[in-house]
């Protein structure tokens, strides 16, 4: 059993499951999927979908929430 291990909430998380980005360097659009740990160290990460090909990537929270990620507005 793990003891301290501190969970990642939705209300610690920026982008939230469902919503969509754009990647600023590529201009890709993305979907986050969940919200996840990464094994290895524990860190608190993103996973995400390719809007374009449906490729699934993972990124670490401190690297999807340093400015190359902006949330998109849709329109209804």
């Amino acid at each position: 059993m793990f003891q301290g291990v501190i969970q990642m909430t939705n209300d610690q998380a920026p982008f939230l499951p469902g919503q969509k980005l754009q990647h600023l360097k590529t201009g890709g659009f993305y979907r986050i999927l969940h919200l996840a740990k990464i094994e290895a160290t524990l860190e608190d990460a993103y996973v995400y979908e390719a809007l374009i090909n449906h490729t699934i990537w993972i990124r670490p929270k401190l690297e999807m929430e340093d400015g190359r990620f902006i949330p998109i507005i849709e329109n209804n």
